[in-house]
């Protein structure tokens, strides 16, 4: 008599019964199997996070590693739900992930021991480059910074002659950045944001691939 899907009993005249077997072995496994996706996730936007903190000033690094990571836990996710659409629907977690564990190191960094100082716009580098790569020098109290505010895009929202204020690494790990801009928990929120939904879809995954 086997016992690894069925269960057999013999019936009225000698005819054998198959009963299904309880489901409840399989029922922990993808329960469990779930469980590690989680975790995996998890451990995705921590372990990310923590190299943005060991690689300040280098973005490409947490970015490259970042984006193999959320590819590891998009093929866990298909593996775990059995088919490719809601680990494709996790990309969208995936960008939240990525982009807060990625700017939440330096902006931290800048939020705890950065220099605010007011500045005056005096130079835009596109007025004779041309392009969409605009590095802006700034003037400020003991004269000319020598970090530029760099800004990539078509319609910048800085002009010559704009008075801002900046908020730069005393270190020198982190680029100089507008301090309007320096949301730290906002990037926080983001990559919480993320994780939440991934943690969603990796349940969703387990109980759709288990049915």
């Amino acid at each position: 008599m086997s016992n690894t899907d069925t269960n057999d009993r013999e019936g009225i005249g000698g005819t054998a019964i198959h009963t299904p077997k309880t489901t409840t072995v399989s029922r922990r496994v993808s329960m469990l199997a779930a469980l590690a996706v989680v975790l995996l996730g998890w451990a995705i936007a921590a372990a990310n996070t923590g190299i943005a903190y060991a690689a300040l000033g280098m973005d490409f690094i947490p970015i490259a590693i970042g984006v193999v990571l959320c590819l590891v836990f998009l093929i866990a996710l298909a593996l775990l739900h059995r088919a490719w659409w809601l680990a494709v629907l996790s990309v969208g977690p995936a960008l939240f992930v990525l982009v807060g564990s990625v700017q939440y190191a330096p902006e931290a960094a800048l939020d705890r021991r950065g220099v605010h100082e007011t500045v005056v716009i005096i130079k835009d580098s596109a007025d004779t480059t041309g392009g969409k790569n605009h590095r802006y020098t700034l003037l400020g109290k003991d004269g000319e910074l020598d970090e530029t505010l760099e800004y990539r895009g078509s319609h910048p929202d800085y002009r010559v002659g704009d008075r801002i204020e900046v908020v730069y690494d005393p270190e020198g790990d982190v680029p100089l950045e507008d301090a309007a801009e320096v949301d730290p928990d906002g990037r926080l929120g983001g990559l919480v944001v993320g994780v939440i939904g991934w943690t969603g879809m990796a349940l969703l995954a387990g109980w759709r691939g288990h049915v």
